[in-house]
């Protein structure tokens, strides 16, 4: 099975949220997906996915967006490995992720 990698960056001028630490969540395993949180400079966010699914990159972007949006996330690396999880699955994640990545 061949891979698909999307990689973009996303401008966050209005975010005040940041991850203080690294963090990990998920596994990819069948309709699941993994997503990895990493501190950034405020100001964007640089998105990585995996996914075996191809054709499918603005329904991405547009999750991606819509959670950074939500969540005022102001700098981070996210990382997703994807193994066919729907749009509700990786919103989820993303913000478990980011739960866990700013609960002290």
């Amino acid at each position: 099975m061949a891979l698909h990698t999307l990689e973009f960056e996303l401008e966050t001028t209005s975010g005040t949220a940041s991850i203080p630490a690294p963090t990990h969540v998920g596994v990819t395993g069948s309709s699941d997906l993994e997503v990895i949180l990493e501190p950034s400079p405020a100001g964007k966010v640089a998105v990585r996915i995996v996914t075996p699914v191809t054709g499918f990159d603005e329904l991405w972007k547009r999750v991606v967006k819509k959670f950074t949006d939500e969540s005022a996330l102001a700098g981070a690396r996210i990382e997703i490995n994807d193994n066919n999880a729907t749009p509700a699955v990786v919103l989820l994640r993303l913000k478990q992720a980011l739960t866990q990545a700013t609960a002290a």
